[in-house]
């Protein structure tokens, strides 16, 4: 069974997912593992983690911004969803932004987005693609909103 918690910094599993973003596959990870070790984060901003059998296998931030260039000021964002390779196909990644559209909608947000190269995957999460926009990075990325009410 997968468990999803939010945490921030101090957290029981916050060492954990550290080196378990820092060591993936994907090369966002390290970036987020540097952001986790030097607390990157906003107070209300958090990293959420999925686990199965004591063990950290995926994960997604919430946070104020993402890789979106500051001229826009859409806000908040789900940013570095990722899901173990051998755990892929079992809805985590779901599980993971729904939980973190729960937070966003209980601090008072109505609308989430998220950044992503991905075409089709955040669509069936209820997401509804607004455009390509440019990145802090120089480069154009999709952006994608997701409406919270109900």
């Amino acid at each position: 069974m997968t468990e999803i918690y939010a945490m921030s910094y101090g957290h029981k599993y916050w060492e954990e997912t550290k080196a378990f973003a820092a060591n993936c596959s994907w090369s966002a990870g390290p970036y987020l593992s540097q952001k986790m070790a030097s607390n990157e984060f906003k107070e209300w901003e958090r990293v959420f983690f999925a686990v199965e059998n004591e063990k950290v296998v995926g994960y997604c931030t919430f946070v104020e911004k993402d890789e979106l260039s500051p001229q826009y000021d859409f806000t908040p964002f789900i940013g570095f969803v990722f899901v173990d390779e051998q755990y892929r196909g079992k809805r985590i990644s779901q599980l993971l932004i729904d939980n973190a559209a729960s937070y966003a909608r209980e601090i008072g947000y109505q609308k989430i987005y998220i950044m992503s190269g991905e075409i089709g995957l955040y669509e069936k999460y209820g997401f509804i693609k607004l455009g390509d926009y440019e990145t802090i990075y120089g480069t154009t990325d999709q952006l994608f909103v997701k409406s919270l009410n109900t």
